[in-house]
């Protein structure tokens, strides 16, 4: 095992509690505090805006981190120095409690600074590695995830607790401080890590063998049906991007940056053999690879708009819940945030669970538990988290008085998803990256998430129009019951086409020689 390995998993351990410590008081600090302001009915519903829009975010800027990375900086330069501007937003989140245009400019940065973390630090992980001992590189992403779990736990359960005693500026201050010791950390092991250069400027890289296959004509007046489909998708962006007055522009920014994405994909892909000849064949193979990869992180997508409401719609929920529970005769009351505990536990458990018990079972029963095989289950089983969770809506809006630990169930089933999707994702990422796209490949797999909490603002402003809503009435159960019910539909249609094209894709293995 490389010895350098425990800096980042500790730097990683200390940087998920900072995360996780101030992303889980957030929704309850919004409408408790932030945003008195708005009238109380639309209280929940604007600090689930603010929270997606900032989820949004902080898997949209990996898209600059891992560019700069790969190109430019290296991932150990880009990760450190990205880290202290994600050391400002902390502090600014801590002074501007009352100040919402501050609190705000904070929130910015934490995204920001993420930028420069999330798609590198894993890929920073797998570049320790070579082939000679790349069997060790599973069990070191799989205590990756646990340790991020660890931070993650402690925060849940502390952080509720200080800010409802503590006031803000003390519970958005203590991550702040860990935040700086996870840089302090990764600093300090500077002399020991593999740094993989950046790579050079290549005539065939990524973008140049795409815009070949797009514009390139086999023979003089051959149709491009490719540039076509490219075309369209930049006028939808543009369309997109007009509706910024209605949608907000969180929503019509990302909206289009899909569009654009998904349509100059498509179209390279239907003429991606027109660059045989001008490009090398391991460059275009490189971009067929890619945009294979992509259509994996499309179907991934609804996985992470159920699983990020865990810290939204379900602490809403949580509020108007019981929060006394009685547990073998002890009796105490539960913070509706602190439930939220439940999911990093249970990722601590169910990770050596799996890999010690389940799995091996199951490859002794010939169900060998390939990467897609597993994201696919963990997509279904966060569909039943759901419709169970949407059960639960049905009952409090009859006015039945529902315990709080009722939610262990939907935590247990959403855990169990996110293990087998996120924890699996980080190592299919990599391994099917080339060289010289890892840093971008993991901002791609990070993008999905901002795709997935693209859904939620979807949904949400959808559930607003009158025609919708009029629907929902017929329907016998109440709004938020109905959109809990939608997400575990889209989830379950999600897994479908995700096992469908799992049984046609080709693993191949990018890691060092």
């Amino acid at each position: 095992m490389p010895r350098q390995i425990p800096y980042i998993i500790a730097n990683e351990g200390c940087e998920r509690f900072s995360f996780y410590g101030m992303r889980n008081i957030l929704t309850p600090f919004l409408i408790s505090t932030l945003l008195l302001f708005v009238a109380q009915e639309h209280r929940a519903s604007e600090a689930k805006h603010v929270f997606h829009t900032f989820m949004m975010g902080v898997y949209f800027f990996p898209l600059l981190g891992g560019w700069l990375a790969d190109r430019y900086f290296g991932k150990y330069n880009t990760i450190f120095w990205f880290s202290l501007i994600y050391c400002a937003g902390h502090a600014c989140l801590a002074i501007f409690e009352h100040s919402v245009n501050g609190f705000y400019f904070g929130l910015f940065l934490i995204a920001f600074g993420s930028g420069g973390i999330k798609p590198l630090v894993a890929s920073f992980v797998g570049d320790q590695f070579d082939k000679t001992n790349k069997d060790k590189a599973k069990v070191v992403f799989d205590a990756f995830y646990w340790i991020i779990n660890f931070g993650s736990f402690f925060a849940s359960l502390l952080m509720p607790i200080l800010l409802q005693d503590y006031g803000p500026s003390v519970a958005f201050g203590v991550p702040g401080i860990l935040m700086f010791i996870a840089t302090m950390v990764l600093w300090s092991g500077k002399k020991k890590y593999v740094h993989v250069p950046p790579s050079p400027s290549d005539p065939h890289s990524f973008l140049r063998v795409v815009r070949t296959a797009l514009m390139a004509q086999t023979f003089p007046g051959q149709g491009r049906p490719g540039l076509a489909v490219a075309v369209a998708g930049l006028v939808g962006a543009f369309a997109a991007l007009l509706q910024t007055p209605s949608w907000g522009f969180v929503i019509a920014a990302c909206t289009a940056l899909v569009l654009l994405l998904a349509c100059v994909g498509i179209g390279a892909s239907m003429q991606l053999e027109r660059a045989r000849g001008i490009h090398p064949d391991i460059a275009v193979d490189g971009v067929r690879a890619v945009l294979r990869i992509l259509i994996v992180f499309a179907l991934v997508t609804p996985f992470w708009s159920l699983f990020d409401q865990k810290a939204s719609t379900w602490i809403v929920q949580a509020n108007t819940m019981s929060t006394e529970v009685n547990l073998l005769g002890w009796t105490f009351e539960v913070i509706p945030a602190q439930m939220q505990a439940l999911n990093p536990l249970l990722v601590m458990l169910l990770i050596p669970f799996n890999n010690l018990v389940l799995f091996p079972l199951l490859s002794k029963m010939g169900l060998l538990p390939t990467a897609l095989r597993r994201m696919t289950a963990g997509i279904a089983f966060s569909a039943l988290a759901w419709i169970v969770v949407g059960n639960l809506q049905v009952q409090l809006d009859a006015g039945d008085s529902v315990s709080i630990a009722w939610q262990i169930l939907p935590y247990a089933l959403l855990t169990l998803g996110e293990v087998l999707v996120s924890a699996t994702g980080l190592e299919f990422a990599y391994s099917q990256a080339p060289a010289s796209m890892k840093g971008v490949i993991m901002a791609l797999w990070y993008l999905a998430v901002t795709v997935g909490n693209l859904w939620v603002l979807i949904v949400n402003a959808g559930v607003k129009n009158e025609a919708v809503i009029a629907y929902i009435e017929n329907s016998g159960v109440g709004v938020i019951a109905f959109q809990m019910y939608f997400f575990a539909a889209f989830a379950l249609l999600a897994a479908l086409a995700f096992g469908l094209y799992a049984k046609r894709y080709k693993m191949v293995d990018h890691y060092r020689a």
